[in-house]
């Protein structure tokens, strides 16, 4: 699966499985902007009935699966957030930008490990589709 990364220099396309950056890319990458009855949230994401936003706050997320009804905290270990990113096709796959850095979850937002390579500041995140 591959991910598109707003910096603060260029946009760029990274492999996630390989944890390689492809190089820059033609194409635009803009923050999910969600009403959320949450307070400082920074980004967003959703993928059917799950929704995730980053929040200004520790730990920096918070998750919920029936569509913002319940919510919990999440990603106690990680830096403070700047996007995430939800795949459409498995809500279990989720890609979360730290300052200079991505984290992937394959388990919904319970677990997470930084992915090698180190960017410019991001600004917004998304998954290709």
């Amino acid at each position: 699966m591959r991910a598109l990364v707003r910096t603060a220099d260029a946009v760029y396309e990274v492999e996630l499985e390989d944890e390689v950056v492809l190089g820059a890319a033609d194409a635009q990458v803009e923050p999910v902007e969600l009403a959320l009855p949450l307070p400082r949230v920074v980004a967003a994401a959703t993928a059917g009935s799950t929704v995730i936003a980053v929040v200004d706050r520790r730990p920096p997320l918070a998750i919920s699966n029936d569509a913002g009804l319940t919510w919990r905290e999440a990603g106690g270990g990680l830096p403070p957030g700047r996007g995430i990113a939800i795949s459409v096709d498995d809500p279990d796959f989720v890609l979360y930008a730290a300052r200079n850095r991505l984290y992937l979850s394959t388990d919904g937002g319970r677990f997470w490990r930084a992915l090698d390579p180190e960017l410019p500041e991001i600004e917004a995140i998304a998954l290709c589709p």
